[in-house]
């Protein structure tokens, strides 16, 4: 036969679970939710704040009304604009810091940036200085070569435009093409 008695002991032996305390846990919540809400707008002071010290860059130029016909056409991604040669130097005024999509038209005009949700600009043939395969700009790390960066003179400054197309082999085609036009701008202002 069993005996009641160990029953009574185990049961005995057993206490209540803690009790939740709701005001601690939700002052943690709101304290938590708190400083993320100042992180997030420290970060956002700071974004206006590089705008307004780089306000001295001249407005971005629009595309011609007359642009010529399309040598190349590419649809990807812009990832930025830095000061040329220092790849984490992003340059945020005027909407150039601003990631998007991207339908990128090169013309004998220059070469016209489409970007839905933000500024479109217009880097007309003249200012175009190199073409090349990169592989970082301004926080976006890619594998080597897997960048397009357009450099390019605006006012007194100059730019590196990151582009990644959505079909990469395209990036080969953009650099030769590009360089090629620039080269042959160069040789005719030489003369």
């Amino acid at each position: 036969m069993t005996s009641v008695a160990p029953v009574i002991l185990l049961a005995a032996e057993k206490e209540s679970a803690e009790v939740t305390d709701w005001a601690a846990r939700v002052g943690w919540v709101v304290g938590l939710g708190l400083f993320v809400a100042l992180v997030y707008w420290l970060m956002r002071e700071g974004w206006k704040w590089r705008g307004t010290l780089q306000g001295d860059l001249p407005e971005l130029p629009g595309a011609p009304d007359e642009p010529g016909p399309a040598k190349l056409n590419m649809s990807g991604r812009y990832h930025g604009s830095t000061t040329a040669g220092q790849w984490l130097d992003r340059i945020v005024a005027h909407g150039l810091g601003t990631r998007s999509r991207v339908e990128l038209t090169l013309t004998d005009a220059g070469l016209d940036v489409v970007r839905p949700g933000a500024a479109d600009f217009f880097v007309p043939l003249a200012a175009l200085r190199e073409a090349r395969l990169d592989k970082g700009i301004a926080g976006k790390v890619l594998t080597e070569g897997g960048l397009l960066v357009v450099t390019w003179a605006h006012g007194d400054k100059l730019i590196d435009s990151g582009f990644r197309s959505d079909q990469a082999a395209e990036h080969n085609e953009w650099v030769e093409t590009l360089n090629d036009m620039i080269n042959k701008t160069e040789t005719e202002g030489a003369r």
